[in-house]
């Protein structure tokens, strides 16, 4: 049974101050720590470390070529954290080979040092969302620096990794669809590498990406062209007036409905992009639409930070309802239902326990 806020007990409300001013100063420890594991990961310093030999900052400033005197720092900090070991009379310092296993980039998708770098990203744009505090205004997407780089990353382990052995086969047929020829497209493709990969496995379909900034797609689309690939392409274009009836046999979204500026809008041209016997799916995160459901949400501080400082904010500036990242999975069914989807499966993955897979289709269309 759901827990109603009358039911919820304020944290810590028995205790004294001093407990929970020790809990704020661990947060506050760990947040520092979370920017270093960022600038670790995008140094390539857990990459380094990985091979489990001890090493003193010059022994990896050599190997790095980066300068002694700040690895020695960052170094310092991972050992206060716990996340390296440190062997004084050496002075050189271990990465536990658990610790790899969460770090480096051979640990996809496993890595939460990915995540980690959207700490560093939301603290450069504090200011402007506190402005929106007053406004009530928005943000553009363009106002987030290295916004598409770090959401590439993630995509890459939370669905590129995972498209051919467990994500595409939950849709029966469909890569036998694929392999025969069908016109594909994704609706908010950003960096567009899960949609590259589709295009490389099976020559004989149609891949089309669309999403609202080119900056987005273009690294992607440049590597395409070098290799040849004739049968993909990107485009630059606002999706809340998506009307394509009947040009599609399969459009996936992956975590972008709800930043749209008319998500409804979009979901219903989705339904009617569709050919007869055509499936939509939908990643997004996992979670209700209710708060009361979410207090116990393992991740649930973090998305709704992003969702603050990010997703709302995106929403918002393009004159859209601000969903918010924490939409839910009751709401998205209901907008699924609403746009004319009739047949409607969700799942949930192993490898990506933070999001809910939508499989959606028009039983009418369906033959069924």
């Amino acid at each position: 049974m759901s827990t109603t806020p009358a039911q919820v007990a304020p944290v810590d409300a028995d205790r004294g101050p001093e407990v929970f001013a020790e809990r704020i100063a661990g947060m506050i420890n760990d947040g520092a720590v979370v920017v270093m594991i960022s600038i670790g990961h995008r140094l390539g310093l857990f990459d380094a470390l990985s091979s489990g030999t001890p090493m003193s900052s010059g022994e990896l400033s050599e190997q790095t070529g980066l300068a002694e005197r700040y690895l020695r720092e960052w170094l310092s900090a991972m050992a206060t954290s716990g996340i390296v070991d440190y062997d004084p009379s050496e002075r050189r310092f271990t990465l536990p080979a658990a610790h790899a296993a969460c770090l480096t980039r051979a640990a996809t998708p496993d890595n939460l040092a990915v995540t980690a770098q959207f700490i560093p990203l939301m603290g450069q744009i504090v200011d402007r969302v506190i402005d929106c505090f007053h406004s009530g205004e928005g943000l553009a997407y363009g106002d987030y620096p290295c916004f598409y780089e770090v959401m590439a990353e993630d995509s890459f382990q939370t669905v590129v990794c995972a498209l051919f052995d467990t994500i595409l086969p939950m849709v029966p047929g469909l890569e036998q669809r694929l392999e025969q020829g069908i016109r594909v497209l994704d609706a908010g493709c950003g960096r567009g590498l899960a949609l590259a990969e589709m295009a490389r496995r099976f020559p004989h379909s149609e891949f089309v990406g669309y999403d609202l900034c080119a900056e987005a797609f273009v690294p992607t689309l440049e590597t395409c062209e070098k290799e040849g690939l004739t049968n993909i392409r990107f485009e630059a274009r606002d999706l809340r007036d998506f009307d394509q009836p009947g040009q599609f046999d399969f459009i996936a979204s992956f975590d972008a409905v709800h930043d749209q500026a008319d998500p409804q809008a979009l979901l219903k041209g989705i339904a009617r992009a569709l050919r007869p016997g055509g499936v939509y799916l939908m990643q997004d995160i996992a979670g209700s639409s209710h708060l009361e459901n979410n207090l116990d949400h393992p991740l649930g501080p973090l998305i709704y930070t992003i969702s603050c400082m990010h997703c709302t904010p995106v929403s918002l500036g393009q004159g859209g309802p601000g969903l918010g990242t924490m939409w839910g999975e009751e709401l998205a069914r209901s907008m699924l239902e609403t746009a004319g989807f009739d047949r409607i499966v969700s799942r949930k993955l192993e490898h990506d326990p933070f999001n809910v897979y939508f499989i959606a289709r028009r039983g009418r269309d369906a033959g069924e």
